[in-house]
């Protein structure tokens, strides 16, 4: 071997196993946190480009699929500007969403004042449960939309309507799953703490509930799911403000951007609401998330 090939060998810089280590680390640690979000966007953007050049291309008729790019200026045109006065559909996206809203917010709130206790009351007791289940999975298991005449011709087309529509749609979802999460209850737990000589208030209320929670935000987030349908057949069968209306009044005057607008708008909103639920079990019951159920 010539010196200067030793000297070569002897110049190369070695490489650092953990530097190489700590450099993998990081990137694994971005690819977490943003890889999902690369990928969501890249799918979205990849979907409306393919839905531009379809209706650019008009292989779908433009009455019933109208352009990406119409159907985000009529959604920015609704959520940033109101209807000017004597227009077919009064008010602005923003208005009618408002209006949904503080329906959903109003009907869900008393589906969880009801549903909550109702649920942990008939998991706890076996009387009640006999007496109220066989109304609480009859009523569960009709579809709502043909109680919406009965509403109508009772309340009429008021907001009271819409309410009782959307607290019913969501409250049996709640309640189910409230009674769900006490009958499952681990026995073993509850062993546990008759041992330590827990009452049986100190087991309801330190065993049970806790254990029981993770069911109640389930149940409570597909009982948002449940009153967001609600709301839209409230709306649509019976009223003058709101989403449901919205999407109505744009089938009638044949308004495809405005439509697929409210829709896509529709889809943001309960995606929203998801992730807030998620957010909101992480923070009340963060062993669920600990555990990987």
């Amino acid at each position: 071997m010539s010196l200067t090939e030793q000297t070569d060998r002897k110049e190369a810089p070695s490489q650092d196993p953990n530097r190489i280590e700590h450099v993998d680390a990081t990137a694994k640690d971005l690819w977490r946190r943003w890889g999902p979000w690369v990928i969501t966007t890249l799918n979205l953007s990849t979907f409306f480009v393919l839905w531009e050049v379809v209706a650019r291309l008009e292989i779908i008729n433009r009455l019933f699929l109208p352009r990406a790019t119409d159907m985000f200026i009529a959604l920015w045109d609704g959520l940033a500007n109101s209807a000017p006065p004597g227009a077919v559909i009064s008010g602005s996206i923003r208005d009618h969403l408002l209006y949904s809203l503080g329906n959903l917010g109003v009907g869900v709130g008393i589906a969880i004042v009801i549903g909550v206790p109702f649920g942990l009351l008939m998991g706890a007791n076996k009387y009640v449960d006999s007496i109220l289940s066989p109304y609480v999975w009859a009523i569960s298991s009709m579809p709502r939309i043909a109680l919406v005449p009965l509403f109508i011709l009772f309340l009429g087309f008021s907001r009271t309507m819409k309410i009782t529509i959307i607290a019913l749609s969501a409250v049996f979802p709640i309640m189910i799953n409230a009674w769900a999460g006490v009958k499952t209850t681990d026995k073993s737990l509850l062993a546990a703490a008759k041992v330590f000589g827990a009452s049986r208030w100190e087991l309801y209320t330190k065993v049970v509930f806790p254990f029981t929670l993770p069911f109640i935000i389930a149940g409570i987030q597909q009982g948002i799911g449940r009153g967001l349908v609600g709301v839209i057949i409230a709306e649509i069968f019976g009223g003058s403000d709101g989403l449901g209306y919205l999407i109505q009044r744009a089938a009638d005057t044949f308004n495809p951007a405005l439509l697929y607008a409210v829709l896509f708008l529709l889809v943001v909103v309960s995606l929203s609401i998801v992730q807030y639920t998620r957010w909101l079990e992480g923070r009340l019951a963060p062993w669920r998330k600990l555990e990987g159920l």
